[in-house]
């Protein structure tokens, strides 16, 4: 891509803030070119007619000028539509602005991630749609693992490569163990076997093919206690999306 590029792309809204007095910045995950935070002037002047298309949990197709290093810019808008269930729960927007901003701290800008911005937007319209948001943001955190460069080992045994006995998470080998050598880690997080069963799953599942998933609530629990500690202790990153998605829940229950 030249310095500066005009075009037409497909964007999901990940965030905006002001800028100044009477302007905005906008950041877009792209399908074409990736991250992209865009500056729009007037934007939070009264009666600025592209508001409605720069609402949180927008996406559509744009026009506008791609600069590779720089701002860019918005000049028109094609077609957009919004996730109105989301922007409309507490809950449902808690969890969709820790799933964009995960993805938005996995990835540089700039960097074309096709197949992310497709989980994305099928994540969203899933939540969207009513299923379950806690368990669809299980699947993205556990399949960015790799991304982050964790590459936890979920196929088999780490050590010996079973998959045929029951298994258990280890921090220390990076993956599953199976129980042949439970004895080789006193450590191992103790999950049990649907916690082990979901986490395997969700490893490899294809969003865009879910049509519905049920999981019990102890399982639930269960998969937000090992994912937690997982990025805690692997990943290493503090968003303030999480801690006022934990905030929401511990205000529900």
């Amino acid at each position: 891509m030249n310095s500066q590029t005009y075009m037409n792309f497909h964007g999901i809204l990940l965030y905006r803030k002001n800028f100044k007095e009477r302007d905005m910045l906008v950041k877009f995950l792209t399908a074409e070119v990736g991250k992209k935070m865009f500056f729009i002037r007037g934007a939070r002047k009264r009666g600025f007619k592209m508001m409605p298309e720069i609402l949180p949990f927008t996406y559509g197709l744009y026009s506008g000028k791609i600069s590779r290093d720089n701002l860019s810019y918005i000049y028109s808008v094609l077609d957009t539509d919004h996730y109105e269930n989301i922007s409309q729960d507490i809950y449902l927007n808690a969890y969709s602005t820790y799933i964009m901003s995960l993805i938005d701290v996995a990835f540089p800008d700039s960097t074309p991630i096709l197949g992310w911005f497709n989980k994305l937007f099928e994540a969203l319209k899933l939540i969207n749609n009513g299923i379950d948001a806690a368990i669809i943001t299980n699947i993205i955190e556990i399949q960015l693992l790799n991304v982050f460069g964790v590459q936890p080992e979920f196929r088999g045994c780490t050590i010996c490569g079973r998959n045929d006995l029951s298994m258990d998470y280890s921090e220390a080998y990076g993956g599953l163990i199976c129980a042949k050598h439970y004895h080789m880690d006193p450590h191992r997080l103790h999950l049990d076997a649907k916690t082990v069963f979901y986490l395997r799953k969700f490893s490899v599942i294809d969003i865009q093919k879910i049509n519905n998933i049920n999981v019990n609530e102890n399982t639930k629990r269960n998969l937000r206690n090992v994912l937690d500690k997982l990025y805690q202790d692997t990943v290493g990153i503090n968003l303030k999306s999480k801690h006022f998605l934990d905030q929401m829940k511990d205000l529900k229950l």
